[in-house]
């Protein structure tokens, strides 16, 4: 059944704690999936709900679980899987927000990565909503460490990428020892064939939810391409957030090492941005995120399995960096701005390798995406106008100047007093890179002569044969991590400690950042331009 629209929770029968705690959030209505699933889930019967990241599905399984919780029980009631530990965590504290009321309900969180002695310690305190990633869940399992044997509910939710993800096993193995529980709630941004066959195994006659597809599918948001060097990029986005002045940025890489380049090339251009991946430790990723939420750091790029979960409603702009591998990706990541009635903006950068794969994007969301000019430099200043003669005005107005009044007056002998605010002016807003004569890139000199064929680059690598290195294992962890074809790797020369790889030109840059300190193996790679052959 389709559902258009929510209903006023005061008409749903909850308890007075959860419509209490619902005010304290200043919540009276629901959400269309929300006034779908909490009847039926509520009378323990299964349903299948395919609804997008933000539309509420947290409290559409939540209410309905902390209604049937036992007062005093020690036992766990309830089981929660999620796809990722920021999901796993965000459903946590929602479902903590709506126990304010009762503070008989004791819920925790479990997932990869955090010392598995501070779980055990919570799980020995009998909580009766355990929240948790299916691997955690199953490391506990086969511990002994979790008790599950009178679970009532079970809640899958994003079962399409928990799927993807290669959960299935885990799933399966987790639902097939909850046989004592009553309904099982699936939630699904799509449901696909792997999600349709664990309903027809574990679904009784399950409730179908589907959010209407109108707000599912057409967000308010702008698509654009820029059609850019991939050396170009970064400088590229700096331009353009400076430029419409973008507050609250989420920009998206294909690969970890990209992430960290990404990060790197903001900073030196004078923008605050961090970056999180798989590699990166859970207490700094759940730092950078929360910094995010809270709205103190205006720039967070990510990878897209490690921003899985993370929702926030206010982003002002998606950059995809990279041109997303799956279709489904680009789709996930726009949609993380242009929500709650907000106009959102998406700009993805193209390369010319990946026009193609931008025509089966459009394909994928009906869309063309528009392609758009670079802002110039005089459009950056003018929108920076109002702050930089505001700044100005400051320390006319404290006469905090005197100091440097002799510096003027020299200058003055020789320029006008229009040339020399300007000056300084340009002095203020770009730093001491505009004393700097502009220098020639030092990486792409040494791409100019390695000894490559015709349009490669040859590369230096620091394994070998003594490491175990196959061709194999070279192509595979290159094409995968700098996003290339296999098929555009040149001549490849292994020797017993190290290893030369022809890439063509235009990547070469690409494939040493993505590549450097990244891992071949278990070997850690350092990679940089071949010297020429002699």
């Amino acid at each position: 059944m389709e559902f258009t629209q929510g209903v006023r929770f005061d008409s749903l029968g909850l308890t007075e704690e959860v419509q209490r705690a619902l005010k304290k959030k200043n919540i009276e209505e629901s959400t269309p999936v929300q006034a779908g699933c909490i009847p039926p889930m509520r009378e323990w019967k299964d349903v299948i709900a395919k609804a997008p990241t933000g539309t509420g599905k947290t409290f559409a399984f939540g209410i309905p679980i902390i209604e049937h919780i036992e007062p005093g029980s020690e036992e766990t009631e309830a089981v929660i899987l999620a796809p990722t530990r920021e999901l796993a965590m965000q459903i946590t504290a929602e479902l903590r927000d709506l126990c304010v009321y009762l503070p008989g309900v004791r819920i925790v969180c479990l997932y990869g990565g955090a010392p598995i002695g501070k779980q055990i310690d919570a799980l020995k305190k009998h909580p009766q909503i355990v929240v948790a990633t299916p691997g955690r869940l199953s490391d506990h399992m086969k511990r002994r460490t979790v008790k599950l044997d009178n679970v009532k509910t079970v809640v899958l939710d994003e079962a399409d990428r928990m799927l993807d993800m290669g959960f299935i096993h885990d799933v399966t193995r987790i639902l097939d020892k909850l046989s004592s529980r009553r309904n099982l709630g699936m939630f699904s941004a799509t449901i696909s064939r792997e999600v349709m066959d664990i309903s027809w195994m574990y679904q009784r006659d399950p409730e179908e939810i589907t959010v209407q597809a109108k707000e599912e599918n057409k967000p308010d948001i702008a698509q654009y391409r820029i059609d850019v060097g991939q050396n170009d990029k970064a400088h590229v986005m700096a331009q353009i957030i400076r430029a419409e002045g973008h507050e609250r940025v989420m920009a998206f890489c294909n690969t970890k090492g990209m992430t960290e380049r990404l990060k790197a090339f903001l900073m030196m251009e004078g923008l605050e941005a961090d970056c999180i991946h798989g590699d990166i430790p859970q207490k700094k990723r759940e730092a950078v995120m929360a910094r995010f939420r809270r709205g103190e750091l205006p720039i967070f790029v990510a990878t897209d399995v490690a921003a899985r979960g993370i929702d926030v409603d206010d982003v002002d702009a998606v950059f995809n960096y990279d041109v997303p591998l799956e279709n489904e990706y680009y789709v996930h990541r726009i949609g993380r701005t242009g929500r709650a009635g907000n106009t959102g903006v998406a700009m993805t950068f193209i390369t010319p390798r990946e026009f193609r794969q931008l025509k089966l994007i459009e394909r994928t969301v009906k869309t063309k995406i528009q392609r758009r000019q670079l802002p110039t430099a005089a459009n950056v200043i003018e929108r920076q106008r109002d702050q930089i003669i505001s700044k100005m005005q400051t320390v006319l107005e404290l006469n905090a100047y005197h100091d440097y009044m002799p510096i003027a007056e020299s200058l003055l002998d020789d320029y006008s007093a229009e040339e020399v605010a300007a000056a300084a002016l340009k002095l203020m807003q770009e730093g001491i890179k505009a004393l700097e004569a502009p220098q020639e890139d030092i990486l792409s000199k040494d791409l100019r002569n390695t000894g490559g064929r015709p349009g490669m680059v040859r590369l230096f690598i620091n394994i070998g044969r003594s490491q175990k290195i196959m061709v194999k294992d070279i192509v595979s962890t290159i094409a995968i991590e700098a996003d290339i074809p296999a098929r555009d790797i040149g001549l490849i020369n292994i020797y017993d400690k190290f290893t030369f790889v022809e890439v063509p030109e235009d990547v070469a840059e690409k494939v040493i950042g993505a590549m450097n300190k990244n891992f071949i193996k278990g070997y850690k790679v350092n990679i940089e331009p071949a010297k020429a052959r002699r």
